[in-house]
């Protein structure tokens, strides 16, 4: 279906077998200036009326000004937005997106047409950002996410932001952000990262439990093989936290320097994950904080921290008043490399 204006075209059905990230140019400026002119068009009603787009499920969604909204694709540049179709029944989930004069439905912006698109890639182009941001804030914050829970959620990366897309079968199923040594830690501070941090990772529902979540972090410890000490971004989600255990069970090397970390990652924001996961299993209380000394009386066995690997030191510090005693007293949450 195609329709035109003195202007302006929009193909209602783009062709199969090309899709947005393959022939989307690199130019957020001029994507921007398409969209707001196909935008402007819906309001004056320039176009046949009505128009529909079909979705995948056969309900067809009215294209008209009402039913399309802005999003901004980055938090830290609000220039940079794209236009979508909003679902009818959830005005906050998108089922569409406005890319290179054609509706494209989500799914399509996830997928690619080229073969040499597979596994784990940097995000470079515009319409790789437009892929990560679908991923993030439309497929995890509204689709695949608990909504009537507390868990966790991202916001908009920034757009120095550093992520790889996970690849798989012509199709984006996943990604994973870092924040590199040295990095700013926010706008309007001055403090930088002192690690390299694995801050934000996302695997599509129908694609988990088969390893994927290990291929990126064992992707983010190779990228960063130089480095002594590696942060995940605090706090560890159960999932996340089941996926460092099995990596450091099967990487022994890894365990001295991956630490869960609050920003900018010095050495009293950090708690050895190894550790954590050995006194988990020594059955310590579940609500014992890597911020804190251990209760009074809780003493962790010599074995426990032989097994947390022998490239860890570890203070014996005497209660509350956090006194050194060496030979005796309580395990402090503060564990140093040797």
């Amino acid at each position: 279906c195609l329709y035109i204006s003195c202007h302006f075209f929009c193909l209602l059905y783009p062709p199969a077998g090309i899709y947005p990230v393959d022939i989307l140019e690199d130019d957020p400026a001029g994507h921007q200036e398409a969209t707001l002119a196909y935008y402007a068009m819906l309001g004056e009603g320039a176009g046949p009326s009505p128009e529909v787009f079909s979705l995948p499920t056969g309900e067809q969604v009215k294209l008209e000004a009402s039913s399309v909204c802005f999003c901004t694709v980055h938090r830290d540049e609000p220039q940079h937005k794209i236009l979508v179709l909003v679902n009818p029944q959830d005005t906050k989930a998108a089922v569409a997106v406005y890319v290179q004069q054609s509706w494209w439905t989500t799914e399509d912006v996830l997928r690619t047409s080229d073969p040499s698109r597979e596994g784990l890639m940097k995000v470079q182009s515009f319409g790789e950002r437009i892929v990560l941001f679908i991923l993030n804030v439309v497929i995890f914050g509204r689709l695949e996410r608990n909504l009537d829970d507390d868990d966790m959620f991202f916001l908009p990366h920034s757009v120095k932001e550093e992520a790889k897309i996970l690849w798989r079968d012509g199709a984006a199923v996943g990604f994973y952000t870092t924040k590199r040594k040295g990095s700013l830690c926010g706008n309007g501070t001055g403090t930088c990262y002192l690690l390299p941090v694995f801050d934000t990772v996302f695997v599509r529902r129908r694609h988990r439990r088969q390893g994927l979540g290990l291929a990126m972090l064992r992707d983010f410890c190779q990228t960063f093989r130089e480095d002594e000490a590696l942060g995940v971004s605090w706090p560890i989600s159960p999932a996340m936290y089941q996926v460092c255990r099995k990596f450091l069970a099967a990487n022994p090397a890894e365990r001295g320097r991956l630490w869960e970390v609050e920003p900018p990652g010095a050495w009293g924001q950090r708690g050895n994950i190894w550790l954590k996961v050995q006194l988990q299993q020594s059955r310590l209380p579940p609500d014992f904080e890597w911020g804190g000394a251990v209760p009074c009386g809780l003493i962790a066995s010599r074995s426990v921290v032989e097994s947390a690997g022998e490239t860890l030191s570890l203070s014996l510090w005497q209660g509350q008043k956090r006194e050194r005693k060496p030979g005796g007293g309580i395990l402090a949450c503060c564990c140093l490399p040797s």
